[in-house]
């Protein structure tokens, strides 16, 4: 009986790891008894040379921790580059409960299991994760493509389009025998067995390597140009809203009525093709390193600031302002307000008025879900337009929990949405919570 927990997703390594055996051994078991181009020497070596380096490249490209924010580093207080330009404050993960550092972004599929003796204040750190630089969570090698797994991938990448690319030209070498040998009676060439195998084994091999090479030149185009797939997303998307404000007079309307301005950004990392390339593949300048199916993981403590580019001002965060992303207005800051300020007479007396306030807190009803989705742009346009005064307006902008056509499911060229990456959409599309109370509490005692 298969387990509760089992998921489609964990058969993918073994799929995987079915097909390279396939392709690189079978083949070879068919040129060996294939008499009329058995298997040469330097071929045997070529094939099993290009089979080990994919297993090695593919196996750290599943198995390698795409990485982590250190336990030490999540009371650090981020600098200005990493605050959020719009709204004044620090990029926060509501699920990791830790600042969000520059380019990571939080997968929802990436856990890591907690040992029965974590303590509860730590097995959310545990559980819950934002991937350094994340491109995507792949759901062939069951692992985030990021910071750390990212020189892996792509060796696997190139590794498997040669290898395999090696492979279909032995296969149309004896293909093209075949072809030329129709006219022969069928005991003199190979057998209907041979023949179902050999087809089976261009067929396969010619259609994944075909979808490989693809990924792999999409890949070399991200690495070219130290882009992720994730923010080649969000660089459709800061485009989208510039032509939407170049209609609205160079504004876009937050929640609470707040205009937002927005202008044209560059994208902040892109330093030039050899830092970005060598960047990409570890940090080293070593070509040979690049193609080394051994080459060490990229420095744990990287992978949590990055270069940029002197194109724009280095306090502008990426990515731009969005005022789909922005939360709603928050009051006053707890521990800002005069009764905080208040001195009590007893220790009792102060405790008192901290359940009263809890009690007030928790039967407060907020007018929608603790998620707040707005409807799609065209729609709230539609809809404003419809309307002659500012009197008549509602809660237009806002869905409730079950929603999953608001402003989230904003699709680039390619119909791709921030969830087809791998990433929670919760976390990353609505960053509706601030900072926890105690956190500014700690900063603010710290500063004094």
């Amino acid at each position: 009986m298969l387990s509760d927990d089992f998921t489609i997703s964990q058969l993918a390594i073994p799929s995987v790891s079915l097909l390279i055996s396939f392709l690189a051994y079978t083949s070879q078991y068919f040129f060996l008894h294939f008499e009329s181009a058995p298997l040469r020497k330097d071929e045997v070596w070529k094939i099993n040379i290009f089979a080990l380096c994919i297993w090695i490249c593919y196996f750290r490209a599943c198995y390698v921790d795409p990485g982590r924010l250190p336990l030490s580093s999540k009371s650090i207080t981020p600098g200005e580059a990493d605050k959020d330009t719009t709204t004044g404050r620090p990029r926060w993960c509501r699920r990791c409960e830790a600042y969000k550092p520059p380019r990571a972004h939080h997968c929802k599929t990436c856990k890591r299991s907690a040992s029965p003796q974590c303590e509860i204040s730590e097995l959310r750190l545990t559980l819950f994760r934002c991937i350094p630089k994340m491109d995507h969570h792949c759901p062939w090698t069951s692992n985030c493509v990021s910071h750390f797994t990212f020189p892996h991938f792509i060796r696997f990448l190139f590794y498997a389009v040669v290898g395999m690319g090696y492979l279909e030209t032995l296969l149309w070498e004896r293909g093209s025998i075949v072809w030329k040998s129709r006219d022969l009676p069928s005991y003199l060439g190979p057998s209907i067995g041979q023949l179902i195998h050999l087809f089976l084994l261009i067929v396969v091999n010619s259609m994944t390597v075909f979808a490989l090479f693809i990924l792999l030149v999409r890949s070399l185009w991200s690495l070219v140009f130290n882009t992720t797939t994730i923010e080649s997303w969000e660089i459709e998307r800061h485009e989208t809203l510039v032509r939407r404000a170049r209609v609205l007079g160079g504004y876009l309307e937050a929640p609470g009525g707040k205009k937002i301005p927005i202008r044209k950004q560059e994208f902040p990392y892109d330093i030039g093709i050899w830092s970005n390339v060598k960047n990409g593949m570890g940090g080293s300048a070593n070509i040979i390193s690049w193609f080394w199916p051994l080459a060490a993981t990229p420095n744990r403590k990287t992978g949590w600031e990055f270069e940029i580019n002197d194109f724009e001002d280095p306090g502008l965060s990426w990515p731009p302002p969005d005022p789909d992303r922005i939360p709603l207005p928050a009051g006053p800051l707890p521990g800002d307000g005069p009764e905080l300020l208040k001195t009590y007479s007893s220790a009792r007396e102060e405790i008192e008025a901290f359940r009263r306030r809890q009690a007030e807190d928790l039967s407060r009803t907020r007018p929608f879900s603790e998620i707040q989705r707005r409807k799609r742009f065209h729609e709230r346009y539609q809809q404003e337009d419809s309307r002659d005064s500012d009197d008549e307006r509602g809660p237009g902008p806002v869905y409730g929990d079950q929603s999953d056509e608001g402003e989230e499911s904003w699709r680039n060229a390619e119909g791709e949405r921030l969830r087809d990456f791998g990433v929670d959409e919760d976390a990353e599309f609505y960053d509706e919570d601030d900072v926890p109370l105690g956190v500014l509490i700690k900063q603010r005692n710290k500063g004094q």
